[in-house]
């Protein structure tokens, strides 16, 4: 008969994973338990990205192709003693409490809720309002793969750097890399997207075959999209080592920016990454020793601004109204709906589609 619990110790603490034998990832086979173990044999890499951050859970009561998934946001009730929380406050203006990883062992916790992906903010517990780090998601589009978005991160990379900045990389577990900055935590939500749309459309202007800050897919063509929504407040990008929903139990991995020519992200794996880890170490190791300043991304908004007549872009449409922001209406609802005369053109047209 099947085990109906294990337990797996880390950092000193024993923790619970009931049905240890569910496969959660049924394409290769990867049972709860081993993605436990998983988690311990990259603990380091894991606190170096969770480390006392609030964090969303991507859970998946039954596994990967269960049918259905659901974002636990607000720490359930419950939580062992030693889970932590932090308390955000959301795009609405409500607050809320989430759980905040200050040892391995809650990751543990996380995969014994049925967690696949661990979702955590730019910001610590300290300072919830204030993020410490930039993030840039390089999304591929239709004709577009991820050769392209190797090629937009090296572009991202060599701007960033101009800027006096130092840059970090990793896949996302799919078709995407995340290029991620510590920063200082000086500045609000509301500056540091700022900061990323003002990279964003540097990029695009000195690569504008490459690079797309159209929130719109119809407008973006075969670009690699510049997420800036992604630094929006309660957006989360997946952590550094977390395991992501595909078929293959793929993994958001880390690495040196001398070798992305030529990472294969479906290499990155559950079964693979601890060993790459044993062997490698820490491709972001270092990464919180020298946090950036925003003051050149900031004046060059200031510039678009200024010299450019260039405002905000849309917000996702959860969001409240913000100020400054566009309409968002989809550019060809919008064409479609107005009078010749009055029609919204280009990206004054957003909403959310």
């Amino acid at each position: 008969m099947s085990s109906s619990e294990a337990f797996v110790k880390v950092a000193g603490r024993r923790v619970r994973i009931s049905s240890p034998e569910k496969v959660v990832y049924p394409a290769v086979g990867v049972t709860k338990l081993e993605l436990a173990e998983y988690c311990v044999a990259v603990a380091e890499g894991l606190m170096r990205s969770l480390a006392g951050r609030p964090m969303a859970l991507h859970r998946f009561r039954d596994g990967v192709d269960g049918g259905s998934s659901f974002y636990t946001k607000h720490a359930p009730k419950g939580l062992p003693d030693w889970v932590q929380t932090a308390e955000v406050t959301f795009p609405s203006g409500r607050t809320g409490h989430e759980v905040c990883v200050t040892e391995p062992a809650t990751v543990l916790w996380a995969v014994q809720m049925n967690a696949l992906e661990l979702h955590p903010w730019p910001v610590r517990r300290e300072d919830t309002d204030h993020p410490d780090e930039l993030r840039l998601d390089l999304d591929p589009q239709p004709g577009t793969g991820f050769a392209e978005a190797v090629e937009a991160a090296t572009e991202a990379r060599a701007l960033l750097t101009e800027l006096g900045m130092v840059p970090w990389v990793k896949t996302s577990g799919g078709r995407g890399l995340h290029v991620l900055v510590r920063i200082e935590p000086r500045w609000s939500f509301i500056d540091t997207r700022r900061a990323v749309i003002a990279l964003a459309r540097e990029l695009e202007r000195r690569r504008p075959e490459l690079f797309t800050t159209s929130w719109w897919k119809e407008e973006r063509g075969e670009r690699i999209f510049a997420d800036f929504n992604q630094m929006a407040r309660d957006r989360m990008l997946a952590a550094a080592y977390s395991t992501r929903a595909t078929a293959d139990a793929t993994v958001s991995m880390p690495v040196r920016w001398p070798d992305l020519p030529d990472v294969v992200p479906e290499d990155f794996t559950v079964r693979t990454v601890p060993a790459l880890f044993a062997e490698r170490g820490d491709a972001h190791e270092g990464i919180d020793e020298a946090p950036a300043t925003l003051d050149a991304l900031l004046e060059l908004a200031d510039r678009d601004v200024r010299d450019r007549g260039l405002g905000d872009l849309p917000y996702p449409p959860e969001f409240p109204k913000m100020p400054g922001e566009p309409k968002r209406v989809q550019p060809s609802k919008a064409r479609h709906d107005a009078p010749a005369a009055d029609a919204p053109d280009g990206p004054e047209a957003p909403d959310a589609g």
